[in-house]
This record gives structure tokens, sequence and C-alpha cells, in this order.
């Protein structure tokens, strides 16, 4: 892979359910180190699910931590972004990966570049159930109650509510589980110049969003399932000032 000054992925959905995703995620970590990125950011759903920090012990997340590590290590800034599967990762992940945290949106700028980074779901405004959903598990209280709770009735909660957001999927029209256009607008008029960078959609593409200001770009990262035919995987690079795709 040809050198970046810093490489965007979201969405993996780690799980031991789909290995062959894990392995191909742990590749594609691989191909970052001997100086060929500077930065590595994740954009949220690394797993598909997240029970609290006290499940560091857990195989396939100590595996992922220490990869992580490996690159923090030999001197890449690795940074993670919360994402509606994983907004329960906190300190004690970031330090055993030797990760920062990032609040969502972030605004970075990388050589010339303003980038802002999203996970993208509190644009899917339209989505007013979900919307409800995330503003109570975010707030610190919620959080504080429920990591209180024993890891196994954790880890149940969490299957019980998945089962139930799968079956409300099909129930929804797929426009509202989009972003909203207005909300995209909204978010960039505020941090001018800057591209938006976010995933969640599982729709990767390149969007030109006009403004009054004049054109902006918007770009949607893949979601990963290397069981899916064709495979899915993969994310965005910024190279000399220019975003490229990632196979």
């Amino acid at each position: 892979m040809p050198r970046s000054d810093a490489v965007f992925a979201s969405d993996v959905h780690l799980s031991p359910d789909h290995p062959a995703t894990t392995e191909a995620f742990l590749r594609f970590v691989d191909t970052l180190v001997d100086g060929r990125t500077d930065r590595f950011f994740v954009l949220g759903d690394l797993f598909e699910y997240w029970a609290g920090d006290d499940d560091l012990d857990d195989p396939l997340a100590a595996r992922v931590v220490r990869r992580l590590r490996s690159l923090a290590d030999g001197g890449i800034d690795v940074a993670f972004m919360a994402g509606n599967r994983d907004f329960l990762i906190g300190p004690a992940f970031a330090a055993a990966a030797g990760l920062r945290l990032l609040p969502d949106p972030c605004l970075v700028r990388i050589g010339a570049v303003d980038l802002l980074l999203s996970h993208g779901d509190a644009l899917c405004v339209d989505d007013v159930d979900y919307q409800r959903f995330r503003s109570m598990v975010r707030r610190p209280e919620w959080q504080r109650d429920f990591l209180d709770k024993p890891l196994a009735e954790r880890r149940d909660t969490i299957a019980g509510v998945r089962r139930h957001s799968e079956a409300a999927k099909r129930g929804k029209v797929a426009a509202i589980m989009d972003v909203n256009q207005a909300a995209v607008a909204t978010l960039l008029a505020d941090h001018p110049e800057a591209v938006l960078i976010h995933g969640h959609t599982h729709r990767p593409t390149r969007h030109a969003v006009e403004l009054d200001g004049g054109r902006r770009e918007r770009w949607v990262l893949t979601d990963w399932d290397a069981e899916a035919t064709p495979p899915r995987s993969g994310g965005l690079a910024l190279r000399d000032g220019r975003i490229v795709e990632l196979a």
C-alpha cells in the first residue's frame, strides 16, 4: 500500500461469529505499519457490540487491542470515535490499545486539509425512534447505571436490543435510516472548508454537497463483511492532500 498521511475505517463489526472479517481487519491493520501511514482513525462500530471495558479479557477483544497497540507503539497516532454499537468503549480500552478517544463530530487538520469526522448516526435525524434511543444511552448516568450491572447481564441485554433493532429495521423505510441532507448541510456550514467523512449508513460513496459557500465533499466509509459476495472491507486514505478509496 502506498504511503498515506491518514487512514480511515469504520463499521468493521468485529464479532466471534464472523472470524473471516476479523482476519481481514487484522491484515488491513498490518498494512499500516513500516512507515506507510502516520494516523489511523476508526470512526465507530469497530465491534458488533461492546459491553464495557471490563470485557478486555475476551479473546477477540484482546487480539484487537494487541494489534492496535502495536500500531501505537510503532509511532502511529491511533484514534477512535464511538459508534452506535460500541459507544461503551472507554478509557481502559483506550489505554490498553494506545489510542485516543475522539468526540463526535471532530474537526482535524492534516497538512492543509480540514477533515470533519463523524460516525454518522447523529445525522440520521429522520429515524426519530433511533435518535430517542441514542440520546438515552449516551447520557452519563444511563451508562453508569448500565455498567454497574454484571457483565453477563449486560451481554444478555445487548443481545435483546440487537434482536429488537434488526426487527425494527425491517419495518422502516430505507431513506429514514440514511443521513438527513439538511443535517449534513448544517454541520458543514458550521465548519467552513472541511471535508466530511463518516460511516454508519453502509452506503460507501463520495457525495457533492451544494452550500451557499460552494460545493463541499462528503465521503461515506464502507462497512466490512469478508463473507459477503463480493466481500466488503477497506476505507479511505488521505494522500498528498487527496482522499482516495482503499479496498
